[in-house]
């Protein structure tokens, strides 16, 4: 199962946004609102929302193009990925890209608050100051 966010112009550098990235912590700030549970671990995170399980997320690569996120879980398996573009020094376009192995049953049942969450964590990147 494949789903994309919207592209978006971030007003900052690849290399800017790249180390914001790459912070565990700093995932807090584009979470849902609905955030009952964040936690930080050494390479990822945690997070729980309203109506949601917990998922558990590893920073796996973070670079001036991409960051990509990996379920922590080997039960379910799948990445997001942040595609970064530099437009200029200033300026980054940027994807959001989610890329899962589900059954068929897991697909309809998550695809939906998938898109969701996919959607509003490009709100929530594009509004970052």
């Amino acid at each position: 199962m494949n789903l994309e966010g919207r592209k978006i112009v971030v007003n900052k550098s690849s290399k800017e946004l790249s180390e914001i990235l790459k912070s565990p912590e700093n995932y807090k700030d584009f979470m849902p609102d609905g955030l009952q549970k964040f936690e930080t671990r050494e390479d990822g995170f945690k997070f729980g929302l309203q109506g949601m399980p917990e998922i558990a997320l590893k920073i796996d690569e973070v670079n001036e193009q991409k960051a990509v996120l990996k379920s922590a879980s080997s039960s379910l398996d799948f990445s997001l990925t942040a595609t970064l573009n530099p437009i200029n020094e200033n300026q980054t376009e940027v994807q959001m890209l989610f890329e899962g192995k589900f059954n068929p049953f897991i697909k309809m049942m998550v695809e939906k608050p998938l898109q969701n969450f996919i959607n509003t964590l490009t709100d929530k990147i594009e509004a970052y100051k």
